[in-house]
This record gives C-alpha cells, sequence and structure tokens, in this order.
C-alpha cells in the first residue's frame, strides 16, 4: 500500500500526521505546493492511498478504519 500525506504543515495536516503514526500506518510526505497543484489541489491536507485521493474528513475515516 502506497500512503502520501500532501501537507503544507497546517493543524489539520499536522492531525492527520498524529493519527498516521499513532495507527503505525507508513506514509511519504508531500510538502511541495507546486506538485499539489498539478495534481488539482486547492486545499490540504490530502491523503492518497494507492491513487485515490482523500480529503480531510475522508482521510481521518480512513484511517479510523485501519
Amino acid at each position: 500500500m502506497n500512503v502520501v500525506l500532501h501537507s503544507t504543515h497546517c493543524a489539520k495536516c499536522k492531525v492527520l500526521e498524529a493519527k498516521l503514526n499513532q495507527k503505525g500506518i507508513n506514509y511519504e510526505e508531500n510538502n511541495d505546493v507546486e506538485l499539489m497543484m498539478k495534481k488539482g489541489f486547492t486545499t490540504v491536507p490530502k491523503l492518497e492511498v494507492d491513487g485515490v485521493v482523500y480529503d480531510f474528513k475522508e482521510a481521518v475515516e480512513w484511517i479510523g478504519e485501519r
């Protein structure tokens, strides 16, 4: 499973980071704003799991199911 946290270290980004760490989910962090913009992201955080992109609420739910 490939998990990428697209983050700018905002408050919500830090919440997702903490939740991922609490669950022991291995992830890569992307802080490249240009790359995020190329992907069409207008807000962060975004959690990308095997090519599926989740917004904050969906990401919290996904992490909670693990």
